[in-house]
């Protein structure tokens, strides 16, 4: 007879993305990316479950030692009695040295700011993808949409051409 494993794959339980913000590759120049955890109160974290939240406007930004989030919404949780504050500041978990490298790097050098680029769940965690970005300008902006225009330009032209043998 077969011994059964007492070992039980795990699974993973990603939720996925819930939120994205999208115009932050337009508005922005990505210089880094990291992961970090969010602290969260039940409410919040309910509410982003059914995917209530908007990271459209939001920025984080360093008080004394730590990372805080700003003007990220969080829809309240309608089946609870009492609810969380919908833009309240919320704290950013990172490294220590991960924290002290941005820092610098934000007072370094101009135009710099860290904003939110994706909000998702990882096995029931709330997770926040934070990019370290530098402002475009409007010429900047002007570049990126005529690369954008020429890249579909080749992709339509690839497509519609005829391969001879």
């Amino acid at each position: 007879m077969a011994k059964k494993s007492g070992t039980k794959k795990q699974e993973d339980t990603t939720s996925g993305t819930l939120a994205v913000h999208r115009r932050a590759r337009f508005d922005y120049e990505i210089l880094e990316r990291v992961e970090a955890g969010l602290v969260l109160t039940g409410t919040e974290i309910k509410s982003m479950r059914t995917s209530s939240a908007s990271i459209g406007e939001g920025y984080a930004r360093f008080r004394e030692s730590e990372l805080w989030l700003y003007n990220v919404h969080i829809a309240p949780y309608d089946p609870a009695r009492e609810n969380h504050e919908p833009r309240r500041p919320r704290k950013v978990l990172l490294h220590r040295r991960q924290l002290a490298q941005w820092r610098e790097l934000l007072e370094t050098q101009p135009r710099t700011t860290i904003v939110p680029l994706r909000l998702y769940l990882v096995r029931g965690k709330a997770k926040v993808e934070l990019g370290l970005a530098m402002g475009k300008r409007s010429y900047d902006k002007r570049e990126s949409i005529k690369e954008r225009e020429a890249d579909r330009s080749m992709q339509r032209a690839l497509r519609h051409s005829v391969r001879t043998p």
